[in-house]
């Protein structure tokens, strides 16, 4: 990892959602935190165990799911470098889902109390919070859209569309060439399917000539065409928030060397 202090990617994050001044920023980094680095399948919290901390991913990825009475697994969302993985259990103090490490993966540990009183005490900190949770949500409601009502080839289509878009925000590749983070059998589990129905789906994706493949890494051969065919619209990940943002602050830097 960088030698920059272990906050200052959550600091960034949330001041690309909403502006932060920099004694926020400064307040945020100050937080009390605990490293960890987390094996591939480690959980990093499970459902019904007491929850005291929120979590930052600094480097690798995870996963939210439930597993139902007859052992299933439903993975509901998939997480990377600079997510907040469960701010919610900073108020909610029982997991109501399991989150477990898809890739080895450091995570900084943020006891809740911590994160309700920086809240509490600055409000603009407050807000980028408020954002980070109702985008998760967006995610989440797009999710079980794409499971409920788009056939296997969208289904798979759209993930990839969004995994694309997600790693590039974050400096991880670009969108049209990418490491996915998931084996076919936990690919199928984000989306209803069986290991060997991914398998079929994305040879089809491959036949199709929308993308190739190489292991983990995923290339992206017509990026618009496969965005039609996962049905993909990106509007529910908000990036424009923090384009805006950035946008916003370079013309008034402009304006300011003038």
């Amino acid at each position: 990892m960088s030698e920059q202090p272990a906050l200052e990617m959550l600091a960034q994050r949330l001041d690309a959602l909403s502006p932060l001044d920099e004694a926020d920023k400064a307040a945020i980094v100050a937080l009390p935190h605990t490293l960890r680095v987390m094996k591939a399948h480690e959980y990093i919290v499970r459902e019904g165990d007491k929850a005291e901390n929120s979590c930052l991913l600094r480097s690798g990825f995870a996963s939210r799911h439930k597993i139902v009475a007859n052992g299933s697994r439903q993975i509901v969302s998939v997480h990377m470098m600079g997510d907040m993985v469960n701010l919610q259990n900073s108020l909610l103090k029982t997991a109501d889902h399991s989150v477990q490490a898809l890739t080895d993966a450091e995570v900084a540990f943020i006891p809740g109390k911590a994160i309700v009183a920086l809240a509490a005490a600055r409000p603009a900190i407050a807000i980028a919070m408020w954002l980070d949770t109702l985008i998760d949500g967006a995610v989440f409601r797009e999710w079980i859209a794409n499971v409920g009502r788009r056939d296997a080839k969208a289904r798979t289509a759209h993930v990839l569309c969004e995994f694309a878009l997600r790693q590039e925000r974050a400096g991880l590749a670009t969108r049209n060439k990418y490491d996915l983070p998931m084996t076919q059998e936990q690919l199928g589990d984000a989306l209803g399917l069986t290991s060997v129905h991914v398998n079929r789906t994305l040879k089809a994706l491959e036949e199709a000539r929308l993308i190739a493949r190489d292991k983990r890494t995923v290339t992206i051969a017509d990026w618009e065409a496969l965005r039609k065919v996962g049905d993909f619209d990106p509007s529910y990940l908000f990036l424009e928030l923090s384009e805006e943002i950035a946008a916003t602050r370079a013309a008034a830097e402009l304006y300011a060397q003038h």
